[in-house]
């Protein structure tokens, strides 16, 4: 992963309260860690994951509990998000299983290749194509053969007249959540400019184009997309 900055700065303030504010939205969270977790039911019982971006933590004690000899190696740029995670991973006893790494994929250690990665809502901060292809390709590079990457992103074609249609939908769902309205136009102004919403045939395509097999959309909920894929095996 490239030092890519997000324009949405996670300090310690909106670290302390991110799981909180998106709380009313937990059916859709959890959906994606059960359908996240079908997907990766056949590993090995002591299979090791890679959580690429793995901010407040959520997936991977969700998958820790579900899978208890699972090891894990959490990556997060954001000190303050890490600390987050690393306090819930003790307190939901599981902390022994993980490695912490703050900072990015190009600075994190070489280790044994591992069997699954996991990067949820983070491909679609790097705004170049290019960009995200190289960060796909660093995940692939870590990874078995035929291991697997579970991606979700914000993706639609904003050309489209649909999309309109989801931006409405988007609105109501973060009102629902009762974010504040600054927010919500925050996160409707960022498409396109802080964060890449390509239409999801273009974002599989990238996947495809990084040394993984043709991603399979697994799961949508409105702008979410979230795919499953395996790495090519090598020749």
């Amino acid at each position: 992963m490239h030092n890519q900055k997000s324009a949405i700065v996670f300090d310690e303030e909106r670290a302390s309260t991110y799981d909180q504010r998106a709380a009313k939205l937990a059916p859709l969270r959890d959906t994606l860690h059960l359908l996240t977790r079908l997907v990766l039911s056949d590993l090995p019982t002591d299979a090791h994951i890679l959580c690429v971006g793995v901010g407040t933590g959520l997936e991977l004690i969700y998958l820790a509990q579900e899978f208890p000899r699972w090891q894990f190696i959490a990556v997060e740029p954001a000190s303050a998000m890490l600390d987050i995670c690393r306090q819930k991973a003790e307190e939901h006893g599981i902390a022994s299983r993980c490695t912490w790494h703050e900072g990015y994929l190009d600075s994190l250690p070489a280790s044994a290749p591992f069997d699954a990665a996991t990067c949820l809502l983070v491909s679609h901060f790097f705004m170049q194509q290019q960009e995200r292809r190289q960060f796909f390709s660093q995940i692939a590079s870590r990874l078995r053969p035929q291991g697997y990457l579970v991606s979700a992103d914000l993706a639609s074609d904003m050309s489209a007249p649909a999309y309109q249609e989801l931006c409405e939908m988007w609105t109501r769902m973060l009102r629902y959540a009762e974010y504040p309205d600054e927010d919500i136009e925050k996160f409707l102004t960022a498409h396109g400019r802080d964060a890449a919403v390509l239409p999801p045939n273009e974002v599989a395509a990238i996947i495809t184009s990084s040394d993984f097999e043709s991603p399979v959309l697994f799961l949508q909920t409105l702008f979410m997309h979230a795919w499953y894929t395996q790495r090519t095996s090598l020749d």
